[in-house]
């Protein structure tokens, strides 16, 4: 999470689009920059409103405003998966490395699903209590180029991002049968996903 006190801004970071890039890029001009533990790196909205917004409203942040990066659910899913599928998790409950993306994918839409699936929800982290978007501005990962757009006149600062946390490049197959599944039984996903198209 990186707070931008001056300009009333506050980026909460979901986890696999490319925060730790955007961190790495903007840190030294953020005001806060919270990279642990990561329930305060990764804060949800609904942790950012119950804790953090009432402790900025008290030191005189009234009107700040949220920013948030949200993925296409199956590339959200694939980035879960590649990074899962890394060397040094072998052998670990969480490595993918036996398992085809389609299980993983199969998997995850479980209403509990195994350790290796277990990756949480980007809906979960965006939506409010009445199941709205809540964060004032919403991009997609996709759209990288609104996005640094955006920072950049909102900070008054040019943007490079370094390349940081890239999961290992991988062919990811998913059957149209789990696709039309995921679709289905995970529609909030993919309404988040689409609120953020610019």
């Amino acid at each position: 999470m990186l707070v931008f006190w001056s300009e009333k801004l506050v980026f909460l970071a979901v986890p696999k689009t490319g925060t730790t890039a955007l961190e790495g890029a903007l840190a030294s001009r953020a005001s806060m920059v919270m990279r642990d533990p990561p329930h305060l790196k990764h804060a949800p909205v609904y942790r950012y409103r119950r804790f953090l917004h009432p402790y900025f409203k008290q030191a005189g942040g009234e009107v700040m405003e949220t920013l948030a990066v949200v993925r296409n659910p199956v590339d959200w899913l694939g980035s879960w998966y590649r990074y899962r599928n890394r060397d040094e998790l072998v052998g670990h409950q969480n490595s993918t490395s036996d398992v085809s993306f389609d299980d993983f994918v199969q998997e995850y839409m479980k209403g509990k699903s195994a350790p290796f699936a277990c990756v949480g929800s980007q809906a979960k982290f965006l939506l409010d209590d009445d199941g709205n978007v809540g964060v004032t501005h919403l991009f997609q990962y996709e759209q990288q180029d609104k996005l640094i757009a955006y920072l950049q006149e909102r900070l008054g600062t040019a943007i490079t991002l370094p390349q940081l946390n890239v999961s290992p490049r991988m062919p990811l197959e998913l059957s149209e049968e789990n696709r039309a599944k995921l679709h289905r039984k995970c529609a909030d996903e993919f309404r988040v996903w689409e609120a953020g198209a610019r």
